[in-house]
């Protein structure tokens, strides 16, 4: 009997003293610079930072689950996952459950980028029979009366990486990209190789939104995101990646 209290004890012990993680969403379509993944695990990137940073500050364990983008809001609703990061509320209009949503913490643009030799600046509704690089899933509000006409096609591709291989080896004359994304692929190109843009389509702000549960440190949380944008810790984490003082993200990501 001693030794059964005993057990029991320890086990309760052991359950206070390790809180519950803090489970992260993210998408298997996101790629450097935003977070890269070996073997189905983010080991590296941005947001990755951010989030491990965050669930460090906030005193408990992280805990990363990969989904396909279409079951993201699902595993969000169900419980599965407590915080989704690089998102915005006009993403989700139509938004099901109890979530509390951050500061922004990025501003997001759409750019029109193209290879080094197009013109400085183009804009897009002067542009005919084109295909257009996107990404599968996304939207591109400015882009899509063209694409609902057949003005513009989309030529999609599995994420925003894919999408500037294909411009860069001439299959687009045109994409739409991140900054990231776009600083990042630029990197390791000549400067005379290197991909620009010639117009920038929208700009939004994004966040996280974390599950409004009892069980989830949700002040915690968004006081933390809050104290992180303002000492300037994100923009150093972003530095790491890509330099300069760009805080941008991309393409619209329903």
């Amino acid at each position: 009997m001693r030794l059964a209290l005993g057990a029991l004890l320890l086990i309760s012990l052991d359950s206070v003293a390790a809180p519950a993680p803090l489970r992260f969403v993210i998408t298997d379509s996101w790629t450097m610079p935003m977070v890269q993944l070996e073997r189905g695990k983010p080991v590296q990137g941005i947001l990755y930072d951010v989030m491990l940073s965050l669930a460090t500050q906030v005193g408990v364990p992280a805990e990363f689950h990969v989904l396909p983008r279409g079951r993201v809001q699902n595993a969000m609703e169900h419980g599965e996952v407590d915080v989704r990061c690089y998102a915005a509320q006009s993403w989700l209009p139509h938004q099901s459950g109890d979530y509390i949503w951050s500061i922004p913490i990025f501003t997001q643009p759409d750019l029109l980028i193209t290879r080094h030799e197009r013109p400085a600046t183009v804009n897009p509704e002067e542009l005919t029979h084109q295909s257009i690089g996107t990404v599968l899933g996304y939207s591109y509000p400015t882009l899509q009366p063209l694409f609902d006409t057949d003005q513009l096609h989309r030529d999609d591709a599995r994420n925003q990486e894919q999408v500037l291989e294909k411009i860069l080896a001439g299959r687009n004359r045109y994409a739409v990209s991140n900054q990231w994304s776009l600083d990042w692929f630029n990197q390791r190109l000549l400067p005379e190789q290197q991909l620009l843009s010639v117009a920038l389509l929208q700009e939004q702000h994004v966040g996280c939104y974390v599950r409004n549960d009892p069980q989830v440190p949700v002040q915690r949380i968004l006081r933390t995101l809050l104290r992180m944008k303002m000492s300037g810790e994100i923009e150093d984490i972003i530095r790491l990646y890509i330099g300069g003082e760009s805080s941008t993200v991309g393409a619209r990501e329903p």
